[in-house]
C-alpha cells in the first residue's frame, strides 16, 4: 500500500500526540515513568557506599543483582562463582566484630559474599565416560569471580543502590575467619563481600581519568 507524504505526515503526529496524552495521562495518575540509565552513565555514576539506611532489598531486587553477577565473562564458561546473599541481622552483624567494617555490614539491605570454586571436578583426558572424575584446578576463578563482582557493583548503581567492594581473597586471615563463619567448604573461597542497600550518604564519584595513564602500541 502507497501512502502519500501528507498521509504519512498526519499518523506520525497522530502516533506523537498519542504517546504525549498517555504520558500525561500516567502522570496524572501518579505514575511514575520508568529512568533508563545507560551503561555508560551507570559505570561512571558508580562509587563505593559505605553507609546505608538499613531497609531491606526485596527478593527481586536481589535477584536481578545476582543475574548481572551471572552474565559475567568467564574463561571456558566455566562459572566458578558461588554467591552467599546474607539478610538475616545477626548473620550480618557477626561478620566483622569491632572492625571498621561492622558498620557497613549492619546497615546493608543484604550482604552478598562473592565466592569463587578454585578447583572443579573433570574427568582425565581421554577416559572412558564412567572414569572417575578428578580435581583439576580452575586457573581463572579470580578474574571469573571479580567481573562478577564489578557485574553486581554496577547492578546496583542501575538500581539506585550502593555497594562497596569489601575485600577478602587473598588475606588468609580475612578469608579462614568468613570460611569458618559461613561453613564454606574446602575449594571454594570467598573473594569478596559486598554489602549493597539504599545508600545513606551520596558521595560525588571520583574523576579517574589520565591520559598519561595510556599507552599506543608500546610503552
Amino acid at each position: 500500500m502507497n501512502l502519500s507524504f501528507e498521509t504519512m505526515k498526519r499518523n506520525f503526529f497522530l502516533l506523537l500526540s498519542l504517546s504525549a496524552i498517555l504520558m500525561l495521562t500516567a502522570a496524572c495518575n501518579g505514575q511514575q515513568q520508568p529512568v533508563q540509565k545507560g551503561a555508560l552513565e551507570v559505570i561512571k555514576a558508580r562509587t563505593s557506599i559505605r553507609s546505608f539506611t538499613g531497609e531491606k532489598l526485596t527478593e527481586e531486587q536481589i535477584n536481578t543483582l545476582l543475574d548481572a553477577a551471572m552474565a559475567a565473562p568467564t574463561a571456558v564458561n566455566v562459572q566458578p562463582w558461588r554467591f552467599i546473599v546474607i539478610t538475616d541481622d545477626a548473620v550480618k552483624s557477626g561478620l566483622y566484630q569491632g572492625e571498621q567494617h561492622k558498620h557497613m555490614v549492619e546497615t546493608a539491605g543484604a550482604v552478598i559474599v562473592v565466592c569463587g570454586e578454585t578447583t572443579r571436578m573433570v574427568r582425565p583426558h581421554g577416559a572412558a565416560g564412567d572414569a572417575e572424575l578428578v580435581a583439576t584446578p580452575n586457573k581463572y576463578w579470580f578474574e571469573d569471580c571479580s567481573a562478577a563482582t564489578e557485574n553486581l557493583l554496577l547492578a546496583a548503581t542501575a538500581l539506585d543502590l550502593g555497594a562497596v567492594w569489601l575485600s577478602c581473597y587473598p588475606s588468609e586471615r580475612i578469608v579462614d575467619r568468613i570460611r569458618a563463619y559461613l561453613g564454606i567448604p574446602e575449594g571454594v573461597t570467598p573473594l569478596a563481600i559486598v554489602p549493597v542497600g539504599y545508600p545513606a550518604e551520596q558521595p560525588e564519584p571520583k574523576d579517574k581519568w589520565k591520559p598519561e595513564n595510556i599507552h599506543y602500541d608500546r610503552w
